[in-house]
């Protein structure tokens, strides 16, 4: 889920939380190990983010560096396993679930939303019947984003939210293009997916992201918050975000089906890049979907498969992930299909609004 520079969400709920802070914590030391990474993530903490942490593994060995402090006025780094809102990482999971559903027969790629959810996705130049699965997993369904209406909202974070009214604030605005014709990302087209899990298992998307990925791959790290529920659970730091004219301000508690199936998951570093390595490496989806899941069409940002996205790597060869942006917390993680990963995690933004620049300092990990 994106977080835009235009934000007000919660201005007046999430900003009590602690009140407004400034950064007060040096970069760390750069060590002999690492250190063009380490260069990166102390840049960051120079540039006025609290602190950022990298984390990276092989089938050899894993390794973290940090920069900075997980919560402000105090000398805490942020820890490979603090967890954090890790935002659309989170379509990894939806996707996955999604064509795991596929293999099953009851979803078809190709077949009209309509099909799944009679009467959703209507109205406004909206038509359910001209818009696939395949074209919501890979935000070509032209379907407009709800995002910027929840953030102008400042009562947004005090009560839960049905996937169903976020799905109204999207279709409320007109298509971006004909379904098929271009590429936009959509949030309100991942809340759609969640609800399409939901009718044709008859569970909730968290429940299903719970039995289907995080229980058998053992992430124990990760979880899929109740709406409600605006605590991170376990060992974390705090969340910062700069409103407009404003100091950093604390805000960790958010509530989760704001971003609902778009992007609620709760993760760490380890456990996304066991999961995307897993992905990868075929033990998550058949070889065939698999291949579904890594066709891409152009896109802004990295080539867009279904939920999952294709980088180019600076020393050869290509990584496959997702990156993330959310209120407090900006993540990052990525994998190749020879066993290196790396995630990246920042817990604030100051000046512009502008997220650090994860996926460099996630390239350059794996490619060491």
């Amino acid at each position: 889920m994106m977080a835009r520079k235009s934000t007000r969400l919660v201005a007046g709920s999430v900003a009590l939380a602690v009140g407004a802070v400034c950064v007060t914590a040096a970069p760390a030391a750069a060590r002999p190990a690492h250190t063009e990474v380490q260069s990166i993530v102390d840049e960051y903490v120079a540039a006025g983010v609290p602190g950022a942490m990298v984390y990276a593994q092989d089938r050899r060995s894993r390794w973290t560096v940090h920069s900075g402090t997980g919560e402000l006025g105090a000398d805490r780094p942020i820890r490979p396993w603090d967890r954090v809102r890790v935002a659309s990482n989170t379509k990894m999971f939806v996707a996955a679930v999604v064509l795991q559903l596929v293999g099953e027969h009851k979803v078809s790629l190709d077949a009209p939303i309509e099909r799944y959810l009679p009467g959703l996705v209507q109205g406004n130049g909206y038509d359910g019947d001209a818009i696939t699965v395949r074209q919501l997993l890979r935000h070509t369904s032209g379907m407009a984003d709800y995002v910027e209406d929840v953030l102008a909202d400042p009562n947004a974070n005090n009560h839960p939210w049905r996937p169903e009214e976020l799905v109204a604030l999207g279709l409320s605005h007109p298509p971006l293009f004909a379904p098929g014709t271009d590429w936009a990302y959509s949030n309100t087209g991942y809340v759609v997916l969640g609800m399409l899990v939901e009718a044709v298992t008859g569970n909730d998307i968290g429940t299903e992201i719970t039995d289907r990925l995080i229980q058998p791959l053992g992430l124990h790290q990760t979880s899929y918050p109740r709406p409600g529920d605006k605590s991170i659970p376990g060992p974390h730091p705090r969340g910062y975000f700069a409103f407009p004219g404003q100091p950093l301000t604390d805000i960790t508690e958010l509530e989760p089906s704001l971003p609902g199936a778009a992007g609620s998951l709760i993760s760490t570093g380890p456990d996304l890049t066991t999961f995307v390595r897993a992905l990868l490496s075929g033990k998550v989806l058949r070889r065939d979907l698999l291949a579904e899941m890594r066709t891409t069409v152009p896109a802004q940002g990295g080539d867009y498969g279904l939920g999952i996205r294709e980088y180019p790597l600076p020393c050869g060869g290509v990584a496959w992930g997702h990156g993330g942006n959310i209120l407090g917390f900006d993540t990052f993680t990525a994998a190749t299909r020879d066993g290196r990963s790396a995630f990246a995690v920042a817990n604030g933004r100051q000046g512009n609004g502008d997220p650090a620049d994860l996926r460099e300092a996630v390239e350059t990990a794996v490619c060491e």
